[in-house]
């Protein structure tokens, strides 16, 4: 799974990053946790010019838009890209509404009951990474419309492997634009799964951090700092 992951960057760098137009004010975050506002990067829904990007914050756990109760989400801060096409929850998104979660690294822990070792994994050559998301809009009983997002796990490469079962999507580049397309283009699911598979055994990079990390309410920059193995 993908259950914590921290982003270096501000407002304006997510922008020139991404090119994109940011919506949502950011700061660097060191520990971002499940249930928390994160900044997720879509196909614009309003700005003019059918390439245009956006990223706006999202509540981290997909809540879908037939559900009765809200708190489903903490329950979805992950999909699996093998199957979300087919479960109830995840299928008209997986279509219709993909997008990506910038992230610097991710947080996967190592070993077993308490003693787990927290790991920092990000791209060997520090760029940012694109995890593959899904996102829904939920209307609450009062009318207002909040928008929460997943994000895609898949099966581990070598790498990761030795630390993880699952790993999240991490899309390259070049592919962005195609897993952000709308549908619009008759894009068909077989092509958009062709993109949701593991990354490259050179892509990523890991080493040991502090348990400090465990608690989601220590939210430094000390999270991200090499301790011996």
């Amino acid at each position: 799974m993908c259950g914590r992951f921290y982003l270096e960057s501000t407002t304006e760098g997510l922008g020139e990053a991404l090119d994109a137009v940011v919506q949502v004010r950011w700061s660097p975050r060191w520990n971002i946790a499940p249930t928390q506002e994160v900044p997720v990067l879509r196909r614009a829904l309003e700005l003019s010019g059918a390439s245009r990007r956006e990223v706006v914050g999202m509540r981290w756990g997909l809540v879908p838009g037939w559900a009765k109760d809200p708190s489903i989400g903490s329950r979805m801060i992950n999909a699996r890209a093998e199957t979300a096409a087919e479960k109830p929850s995840f299928r008209r998104a997986w279509i219709e509404r993909r997008c990506l979660l910038p992230a610097s690294g991710f947080y996967e822990w190592v070993g077993t009951g308490g003693a787990k070792q927290p790991h920092l994994v990000r791209r060997a050559d520090e760029a940012l990474l694109g995890l593959a998301g899904l996102w829904e809009a939920w209307r609450a009983p009062n009318g207002d419309t909040h928008e929460s997002v997943t994000i895609l796990t898949t099966t581990p490469n070598r790498f990761m492997s030795r630390i993880h079962d699952r790993m999240p999507v991490i899309l390259e580049r070049g592919d962005w634009d195609r897993w952000l397309d709308d549908g619009s283009d008759g894009t068909s699911s077989e092509a958009i799964a062709a993109l949701a598979v593991p990354a490259g055994e050179a892509l990523l990079v890991s080493h040991p951090v502090s348990r400090r990390v465990n608690s989601p309410s220590h939210d430094a920059p000390d999270c991200i700092t090499p301790i011996a193995s």
